[in-house]
């Protein structure tokens, strides 16, 4: 744990937080997936994951229609053991996914600008420690976010990624 910490302590851009947190947060839940959003005023941006298959990395949401953006929303960690019978989860974008059970939580309060989320390829609740470790990372993660700023996030102009596209702002 003290390693991942140590890493977002230094990290030096938003691309070098997402990476950390989204390593960190499949280690401390040993979840099939983790993923990095970040809030871009009313979508979601999934920016990074590292997961056993292809998730949302790239694609944006509605903040009002996924997972995320609920926990963003309202400040408040979910916790989903079974996806099919959660009502804030769209279902039709997990079924062709391994995902059926998640915990997401925000990050940053009590305004949230990002979220960290884990996935199980199996129903499962997270434990009081999964929870806890994780919402531990998110707190350790706004203050990176924080220090660094949100200047090279993927909405801003001069942010480029992936053979050095610029983003669309729109």
């Amino acid at each position: 744990m003290a390693e991942g910490l140590t890493a977002l302590e230094v990290a030096a851009s938003l691309d070098g937080i997402g990476e950390i947190v989204r390593k960190e947060a499949r280690r401390r839940t040993s979840a099939q997936g983790a993923t990095f959003v970040l809030r871009e005023a009313d979508r979601c941006f999934y920016a990074d994951e590292d997961a056993i298959a292809p998730l949302w990395k790239g694609q944006r949401f509605p903040i009002t229609s996924c997972i995320s953006g609920w926990a963003m929303l309202h400040d408040e960690t979910a916790v989903v053991p079974d996806i099919s019978v959660d009502s804030r989860i769209p279902i039709e974008a997990y079924l062709p996914t391994f995902v059926r059970s998640l915990l997401m939580v925000p990050v940053g309060s009590p305004t949230p600008v990002a979220a960290i989320g884990a996935y199980w390829s199996r129903r499962y609740r997270a434990t009081p420690d999964e929870i806890a470790s994780l919402e531990d990372l998110a707190a350790q993660t706004a203050d990176a976010i924080r220090r660094v700023g949100l200047d090279d996030a993927p909405w801003a102009p001069t942010f480029s990624r992936h053979s050095g596209q610029a983003k669309n702002t729109s």
